[in-house]
């Protein structure tokens, strides 16, 4: 029934719909508008665009707040740059990733914080590949000779300065194992090398899960001669050295010896 008053336009609306079949409405399609490359051109240029800027933000703007957020695939690939927020020995400090540097607003337009509760959970600790510095007082530990000049000396060199790190792995202390660099003078130091130039490290010596990085050959060659000129720990009688590896396996024998059995 048609109500009265009905517009004409309102009785077409009104009236049944027959079925368009999907091969028919394909054909209707005006394929010619997209053969214009005016018309798609623009469209897959701004999604190409979007799409590499999410890639460059994620592998190399995004700020990574601790070694649980560091992809796997970053491991031997990337490099970490930031600023180094507290030394906690000789051979580990953490770091506050600043991806990008001042290009990023690192330093002008982004601060990094200062204060230990800010920093918390936002750091990532690192820790120098290929080097063992001497040992300091730790978990009812005395320290060994030359630690605290081992940490006087890495805090100094880089404690606030802004390093980058080429990662490997992470141990089993949930701390990323690094090759370290930082900028002294305009020339990029190997900070690891030269706390073995100086005597205030030895080379990694574990059995299992060292990491050099490829340069265990330079190290070795850098002990060598720190030896010969007798720096930092070489500096004693030979006969009474130990090395950092030794005085932690010593130190792990007397901690499992019954009380009455130790000297």
């Amino acid at each position: 029934m048609v109500w009265p008053f009905t517009s004409a336009s309102e009785k077409d609306e009104e009236a049944p719909r027959q079925p368009v079949a999907w091969s028919d409405s394909l054909n209707e399609t005006d394929w010619e508008h997209y053969k214009d490359p005016r018309n798609w051109i623009p469209t897959l240029l701004v999604t190409t665009t979007v799409l590499a800027s999410l890639k460059i933000y994620r592998s190399y703007l995004r700020r990574i707040p601790g070694a649980v957020h560091i992809q796997p695939n970053f491991f031997r690939r990337r490099s970490l740059f930031g600023r180094v927020t507290s030394v906690g020995d000789g051979d580990n400090f953490h770091l506050y990733h600043t991806p990008g540097g001042r290009l990023a607003g690192w330093g002008w337009l982004r601060k990094v914080p200062v204060k230990k509760a800010e920093l918390k959970n936002k750091t990532i600790p690192i820790r120098i590949a290929g080097v063992d510095a001497p040992e300091g007082a730790h978990f009812g530990r005395p320290a060994q000779p030359f630690s605290t000049d081992a940490l006087a000396w890495l805090s100094s060199y880089i404690l606030g300065r802004r390093v980058r790190a080429k990662i490997y792995k992470r141990d089993q202390y949930d701390r990323v194992v690094a090759t370290v660099f930082v900028r002294r003078w305009l020339l990029r130091r190997d900070v690891g090398l030269e706390m073995i130039k100086r005597g205030l490290a030895t080379t990694y010596e574990a059995r299992t899960g060292a990491e050099f990085g490829g340069l265990e050959e330079k190290y070795k060659a850098a002990e060598i001669k720190a030896k010969a000129k007798k720096r930092g720990m070489w500096g004693g009688n030979p006969q009474f050295f130990e090395s950092p590896r030794d005085f932690k396996t010593r130190m792990n024998l007397e901690e499992t010896q019954p009380p009455n059995t130790k000297s």
